[in-house]
């Protein structure tokens, strides 16, 4: 806690490391693995603040969870064995627990109590409710029940066909976890794909659940069977070091098994149109999920325009991929993503705020923004915004910055990357 001062590197970065386990990932291996009868195991699971939220709702409904270092083992009594909680479920700053715990929670046969922290406290939980009220939720809340704390009164759903309005994973997946419990069948439709780890992961599980190109189905038939889990790394981590070797000159980084899912691969596609210079190797794949060896060099890099349906793909990589327009040649324009507007902070708003500070020519759109480069970064004083992506861009960007950075508070980034300054050590060594 506290303002810390982040020097210019002025030499290549290289070296191997192995980034943190993939977050989405590690959220939803608790959740299934809480709501599964039998024994799961999950290794490489993300020891981050986020997740450590999802490991403590699920304990506070009962369930036997053990936690040694980047190992859980849950003993699971399947989805009837969740017990109310004597107190409030707390989540933290973690929109990915809050918005699926409560596509859970709405069908169980008791009263849960969900709040958060002042940052989830403001975010929208409208586009999660107004589904499940229509499956027969029963939940109410501060401005109509659109925002936490919520209280939820478990009841008995009905399965729905329901057509996504928004591009997004968390409210698919608290619909197809909300259709574990209800009656019938429950259809979600999809626009455009958004990342699929619930639906593999459901599969990995045992769960009545057909994919039919846009369309996923579930049902209550099926019970779900604890199963062992290995986490890959997280991509969304990895591309801040993607990131850093494409801009840091003369850099030579390779990042060990990272996830490489192809509804979050969307930055290696934009590395790949920007003339970044990057290597796949040794993919495997385990539990539904594709995972590889990457190699970046620095070497010169070109703006594109990055819009549709790729968006969903990079989400939460966007505010990276700002910091790397600012160093390609010629414009990049970011549009479709006025999603960023209300993840935990505006992002569009943050980016620009911390890279205009810095010296980059970046402009703001409504759905995006649009960065003029190359364009050296200087030093300054900038926000963390309380973010964890946008204090690591500001980590990434003092890196090839002319004079010192001054980051309010890097306290965030242990939300999904406890071990950023480390591995940022040993590539900078």
């Amino acid at each position: 806690m506290g303002e810390v001062q982040l020097a210019p590197l002025n030499k290549p970065m290289t070296g191997v490391i192995h980034v943190p386990g993939d977050k989405s990932i590690s959220h939803r291996s608790i959740m299934f693995g809480s709501i599964a009868k039998g024994t799961t195991r999950i290794t490489n699971f993300l020891d981050g603040e986020d997740c450590l939220q999802t490991i403590r709702a699920f304990q506070a409904l009962g369930v036997p969870i053990e936690k040694k270092d980047q190992s859980v083992t849950i003993e699971g009594s399947g989805i009837n064995g969740l017990k109310e909680s004597t107190t409030p479920l707390y989540f933290g700053n973690s929109g990915t627990t809050a918005r699926l715990m409560v596509g859970l929670l709405a069908g169980l046969p008791f009263l849960s109590i969900v709040h958060g922290d002042p940052f989830l406290t403001n975010r929208p939980m409208d586009r999660v409710i107004n589904p499940l009220r229509e499956m027969g939720a029963q939940i109410d809340g501060r401005d109509h029940g659109h925002l936490l704390p919520l209280a939820i009164r478990g009841t008995q759903l009905s399965g729905i066909r329901y057509e996504l309005p928004v591009k997004s994973a968390q409210v698919k997946s608290a619909v197809l976890l909300a259709g574990l419990r209800a009656e019938g069948t429950t259809t979600v439709i999809e626009k455009t794909q958004t990342r699929n780890h619930t639906e593999n992961m459901l599969q990995a599980f045992g769960a009545d659940i057909t994919v039919d190109g846009d369309t996923i189905t579930v049902t209550n038939q099926n019970t779900l069977q604890g199963t062992n889990i290995h986490v890959p790394g997280d991509i969304s981590s990895a591309a801040f070091w993607l990131v850093a070797a494409a801009i840091v000159p003369n850099s030579n980084i390779t990042l060990k098994h990272v996830g490489l899912n192809q509804t979050r691969t969307g930055i290696i596609d934009v590395l790949d149109k920007m003339d970044a210079n990057i290597t796949i190797t040794n993919e495997q794949v385990s539990s539904g999920e594709s995972a590889a060896d990457m190699t970046v060099k620095q070497t010169a890099l070109t703006g594109i325009t990055i819009d549709g349906d790729i968006i969903p793909r990079l989400i939460d990589e966007i505010p990276i991929i700002a910091l790397l327009a600012t160093q390609a040649d010629g414009k990049t324009i970011i549009k479709d993503a006025a999603e960023l507007r209300v993840k935990e902070t505006d992002r569009i708003e943050a980016v620009v705020d911390v890279l205009s500070t810095l010296g980059a020519d970046i402009t703001p759109t409504e759905d995006g923004m649009i960065v003029e480069g190359p364009t050296p970064l200087t030093g300054g004083r900038i926000s963390a915004y309380n973010d964890h992506r946008i204090a690591m861009m500001g980590v990434v960007a003092s890196l090839i910055a002319t004079e010192p950075v001054y980051l309010d508070d890097d306290s965030s980034i242990a939300i999904s990357y406890p071990d950023f300054f480390i591995d940022l050590k040993s590539l900078t060594n």
